[in-house]
């Protein structure tokens, strides 16, 4: 009879293709430990076989001859809903095989045993298991020996499967890369024409520090994020904070607090490049030689709307040109970027000042 849908099949199914193995050529690894397995339990037939989900399919095998069968006439589809290891020393009088095809004839598949193999979930997606055309056993050390070799094919596929992920990974950063070494040779651009009109090479430089800054933030921020691809809000806000702090005056402190959060890159560099700006306009237009003079960048998320609030305790801020137009604009080359930048996301700048400090507040929306 044909077994019973795993009670968590769609999960199952997920967990097996995603190690990428199914209809893949023969490999040595997995035929040396089928050959090992048949030797060990004296039988003619060994298999790593993976269930799918109208098929059994064979990693590899030895006395079969063939690479997949339907799941009508699998063994293996019953032992998945069983513990770790099955024996059926005689098929034609288990009620799982009485009246399988393959086991009825007296010379068909008579004797079985298999080892789950298991993901690092949980879940089963196949077995390694020994059969015969006879009825048979398997002693206490044959036993152990088919589960050892059952784990070292899940250690087999974890690893092809972890050099699979670390591939697409290391394609990936080699883009998010490429796409900020564009963007500094970008700045690199607009910072020297600016330069040329003002005369100031040095608040050029000053500003491309602190852009290379920010993308290195970024890039770190994505290495220790879990999501593949994406930047921790709550770990880079305070990177940057970190790393702007070195290249302000001393007496400078800078401070930031982000909720969890994961954005793409593009819109970490964008919150980089405010941080960055605000912070170079506080040391540039405000009097830092009195107090303790103090940035603050918090982060807020509400649905799809992120606010990044600026604060100093610095007066005399010259302001960035607003979104609506209505407050003085800057002719530097750091506003109009940020201009640009939050207008990808669909966002604004507010911002006020007063002999007590300046406020900055960035609206951009998640894509």
């Amino acid at each position: 009879m044909r077994a019973t849908s795993h009670p968590r099949q769609a999960e199952r199914l997920a967990t097996l293709h995603s190690y990428n193995i199914l209809d893949t050529p023969r490999e040595s690894d997995f035929n040396d430990i089928v050959e090992l397995a048949a030797k060990i339990c004296g039988t003619p037939i060994s298999v790593v076989n993976l269930i799918d989900a109208e098929r059994q399919w064979f990693k590899a095998e030895i006395g079969l001859g063939s690479r997949e069968t339907p799941l009508d006439t699998s063994i293996c589809s019953h032992v998945i809903l069983e513990e770790d290891f099955t024996l059926i020393e005689d098929t034609h009088v288990d009620p799982r095989t009485a009246d399988n095809e393959l086991c009825i004839p007296n010379d068909g598949l008579r004797f079985y045993a298999g080892a789950l193999i298991k993901a690092e979930n949980g879940l089963p997606i196949g077995t390694l298991c020994v059969l015969d055309n006879k009825p048979n056993t398997l002693d206490a050390d044959q036993q152990q020996a088919l589960k050892v070799l059952a784990r070292r094919v899940t250690r087999e596929l974890d690893l092809r499967r972890a050099l699979q992920t670390q591939s697409v990974l290391r394609d990936e950063m080699d883009h998010r890369v490429k796409n900020s070494l564009s963007s500094i040779a970008s700045a690199i651009g607009l910072y020297k024409s600016e330069a040329r009109k003002t005369g100031d090479a040095d608040a050029a430089f000053d500003a491309l520090r602190r852009q290379l800054d920010a993308v290195t933030a970024v890039h770190q921020s994505i290495y220790l994020s879990k999501e593949a691809g994406g930047v921790d809000l709550k770990e880079y806000l305070p990177t940057l904070a970190s790393h702007l702090e070195t290249s302000l005056p001393p007496s400078v402190s800078v401070k930031a607090t982000s909720p969890t959060c994961s954005v793409e890159p593009k819109l970490a560099s964008t919150i980089g490049l405010i941080a960055n700006e605000f912070a170079a306009n506080t040391v540039k237009h405000g009097d830092i030689s009195k107090g303790n003079p103090e940035i603050n960048y918090t982060l807020s998320v509400k649905g799809t709307e992120l606010t990044l609030t600026c604060k100093n305790n610095v007066a005399e801020q010259m302001r960035v040109e607003s979104s609506s137009g209505d407050s003085k604009p800057s002719p530097g080359i750091g506003a109009r970027l940020i201009k640009a930048s939050v207008a990808q996301f669909g966002g604004h700048i507010q911002q006020t000042g007063s002999a007590k400090g300046f406020e900055l507040i960035a609206t951009l929306f998640l894509p």
